[in-house]
C-alpha cells in the first residue's frame, strides 16, 4: 500500500459515520422544540413587571422534508385585552434554516404577518427576525428590544 493509500485510509477512517436521515431529522425536530422552549423562558423574563405572560398552543407543523410529513410543536401567543400576538411554528426545513416561526397579529378578525423568526443552521442558536416581504435580507437578532418591537402591536 502507497503512503497516499495509507493516508487516505487513515483520513477516511477518522471521519464519523453519516447519521441516517430520520435520526438528523428526528434531532433536529428537539433542537427546535428546545429552542421554542428557550423563547418562551425569555419572553416570560422579558415580561417580568408588564402583568403580560406568554401562553403555549400546541400546533402541527407541515413539513415535506420530515418522515411522516408532520409533527407536534409548541407556539406561543401573548394576549392584551381582545388583541393577540401568536408565535406559530410553520416550518423545520429551508434553504440554511432549522426552524421557521411565523409571527401574526391578530385584532379584530383581522390576522396581520409580523414576520418570521428563524433558526439557522450552523449558526450560534440565536434567533433571528426578518419583517414580511423581506425575505432575502439577513435578519436581526431577536432581543428584547425586537421583542417590544413587535409587541407594538398589541398596544392600538
Amino acid at each position: 500500500m502507497s503512503v497516499k493509500s495509507q493516508f487516505l485510509h487513515k483520513l477516511q477512517a477518522r471521519q464519523p459515520a453519516p447519521v441516517p436521515p430520520a435520526e438528523k431529522t428526528q434531532a433536529d425536530i428537539a433542537a427546535f422544540r428546545q429552542r421554542m422552549a428557550q423563547l418562551q423562558a425569555q419572553m416570560d423574563a422579558w415580561l417580568t413587571e408588564t402583568g403580560l405572560c406568554v401562553e403555549a398552543f400546541s400546533v402541527s407543523v407541515t413539513d415535506l422534508l420530515v418522515e411522516g410529513g408532520a409533527f407536534e410543536m409548541t407556539g406561543l401567543l401573548l394576549r392584551v385585552d381582545d388583541r393577540t400576538i401568536t408565535f406559530t411554528p410553520v416550518f423545520l426545513y429551508a434553504q440554511g434554516i432549522t426552524g421557521c416561526v411565523e409571527a401574526a397579529g391578530h385584532a379584530q378578525g383581522r390576522v396581520t404577518s409580523l414576520g418570521r423568526l428563524v433558526m439557522c443552521s450552523g449558526r450560534e442558536n440565536d434567533w433571528t427576525f426578518t419583517p414580511p416581504g423581506a425575505l432575502s435580507r439577513p435578519g436581526q437578532r431577536v432581543d428584547e428590544s425586537t421583542f417590544f418591537g413587535l409587541l407594538m402591536a398589541l398596544v392600538p
